[in-house]
């Protein structure tokens, strides 16, 4: 806020581009303007002209002292003035405070999620799942039409693996006759199979053979094939609603892999790409781009896993002709992004500029690495389920006498807002280490602090009268802090966006909470005097609705009471 009052000012005496900065102590200023490139322009001593453009300026609203401080001009903001135009706004906007219009006009699409039709969603999936949907709220909320798409692997060796194992070894069961959640008991199969190859190696060749078939469109395969691919997916749905996700549209790997094919035979054709000696279907990058040769199609004509992406953006830019392409995939398909766009370069393809890959590390449990096929990996529900029950023990401590479905509400609330603060709190390209009783605590950096700190201020509120109008002649120190801490709300959005990473949202609102708790601690509010009462109430007020629409942007659903 006045940010761009302080903009205004010097641009009647600097040309070109103004950006500020945000010092890194508070006793440098609120804002600062850096003089070292416009010194050079000038061929003047930077921490002269400084001193100049700091003599020159007039205050502009808002700011209460311009100072030089080396080759810097700082701008200190007037306190009182800021919390009564911010809480103003916050208290008008509500829910709508932090939103814009920026991106109106332009569209977004992410894809996310996007598993196999062979096992249940896991704890790597969640990783993904939660980056692709809080992505999708951030560029939301600044008025971009953010589309949510995912592409089904429901093709391959890997399907048929699980295929081959309930067609060899089941005994007529079914997820309704056993009981099994659908994706579980086709994901138990994957498992079998891993187990019953290393006594009997010749399965690996029979899930080749069954994958030969599936091709050539047998019905018996085809029909195994649907069946199961359809309890994978049922079960999906429901882990999606319980995670609150919208899945977004469906692509299917089996309706596209052999339109790749075709794009790249048309690259042939125009001397794109080439066959290498043994005749597949390759390309070769200029030595710039330090990128090896691929194959595309191989000698035998079938299909490679760039094939099929050849064709889906292709696919997505027809229908949305997006601006920009986000692809949310664990970092080990980075070299595998990197090639598809310079592909996509290559065939002229104009958007190929507008394509990102979202890459993140993997997630680890203290015990280490997980395997699906070794049934090791932690299955999304069951890990939902497990910090629901942490949550149940904390909530159960502080309140025994919840009635049962109150309970149940909160302890989802809770566990899931632990669970996708946990995985969003890092930068996407490190890797996470998840603890689940980390997660859940409520102290510390984590997501059920910050619901805590919500659930206090509506608890405050819940208690005081009607506001009246506040004035902030004075503030204490923390009152401040909190004050500047919920100043920089859209600026937290806007990181996020740039950095495509939510973890920047997500370190805010971890500050602001502290601010808040700082403010609670060392400031009476009800038992206030009557003016400073009503400054303090509003900006109760301020934090829980700042708290509660950057925590929606991430998914999390704000409660009342813990």
């Amino acid at each position: 806020m006045f940010e761009q009052q302080i903009i205004n000012e010097l641009q009647k005496h600097i040309k070109g581009e103004i950006n500020l900065e945000v010092p890194p102590d508070s006793k440098l200023g609120d804002f600062a303007f850096a003089c070292f490139s416009l010194a050079k322009e000038l061929k003047k001593s930077p921490v002269e002209l400084a001193k100049q453009l700091a003599e020159e300026i007039e205050k502009p609203e808002g700011v209460e002292k311009v100072a030089a401080t080396g080759p810097y001009v700082n701008f200190f903001l007037d306190k009182s003035q800021l919390a009564k135009e911010l809480v103003k706004i916050i208290l008008k906007e509500k829910e709508k405070y932090g939103e814009s219009n920026e991106g109106k006009g332009k569209t977004i699409v992410v894809e996310y999620s996007s598993p196999n039709t062979n096992k249940p969603l896991h704890l790597g999936h969640l990783r993904n799942i939660f980056l692709g949907d809080s992505i999708c709220n951030l560029y939301a909320s600044q008025g971009f039409n953010a589309v949510r798409t995912q592409i089904v692997n429901d093709r391959g060796v890997h399907i048929c693996k699980s295929m081959l194992a309930y067609k060899l070894f089941n005994k007529g069961d079914t997820p309704d006759s056993t009981g099994r959640k659908s994706d579980h008991f086709v994901g138990d199969y994957y498992v079998k199979f891993a187990e019953e190859a290393k006594k009997n190696p010749e399965l690996e060749t029979q899930a080749q053979e069954m994958l030969v078939k599936w091709e050539e469109g047998d019905k018996d395969v085809l029909k195994l094939w649907k069946l199961m691919k359809d309890w994978c997916e049922q079960g999906y749905d429901q882990t999606y609603e319980n995670l609150s996700v919208d899945p977004g549209k469906l692509y299917y790997e089996s309706d596209i892999y052999l339109k790749g094919k075709e794009i790249a035979l048309e690259g042939l054709k125009k001397g794109v790409f080439k066959k290498d000696e043994n005749g597949a279907i390759i390309v070769e990058f200029d030595e710039s781009k330090k990128l090896d040769k691929k194959v595309l199609v191989r000698s035998d004509g079938t299909a490679v896993y760039i094939t099929q992406d050849l064709y889906l953006d292709v696919l997505r830019y027809d229908e949305y002709q997006f601006d920009e392409m986000i692809h949310v995939v664990g970092n080990e398909q980075e070299y595998h992004f990197q090639v598809l766009f310079e592909v996509f370069k290559l065939l002229g393809h104009e958007w190929a500029d507008g394509c990102y890959h979202l890459s993140y590390g993997m997630v680890e449990l203290p015990e280490g690495k997980m395997k699906s096929r070794e049934g090791t990996v932690v299955d999304a529900d069951d890990l939902l389920l497990s910090v629901e029950d942490l949550s149940r023990e904390e909530i159960t401590k502080r309140y025994a006498d919840l009635q049962e479905e109150e309970l149940h509400e909160r302890a989802h609330a809770v566990g899931l807002g632990a669970l996708r603060f946990m995985l969003l709190h890092v930068d996407p390209k490190k890797k996470i280490v998840f603890d689940p009783k980390q997660a859940i605590s409520f102290e510390g950096d984590t997501g059920p602090y910050l619901l805590y700190t919500h659930a206090r201020a509506a608890s405050i509120l819940d208690k005081a009268e009607k506001f009246k109008e506040a004035h902030f002649k004075t503030l204490s120190e923390s009152e401040i802090q909190l004050v500047l801490e919920l100043s920089k709300f859209k600026q937290a959005i806007q990181g996020s966006l740039q950095e495509k990473s939510p973890h920047v949202l997500v370190q805010y609102l971890i500050k602001l909470g502290r601010a808040f708790n700082e403010f609670y601690h060392h400031n009476p509010v009800l038992k206030a005097t009557d003016e400073e009462k009503q400054n303090r109430l509003q900006l109760v007020f301020a934090t829980k609705q700042v708290l509660k629409n950057g925590l929606h942007l991430l998914g999390i659903r704000a409660i009342d009471q813990m």
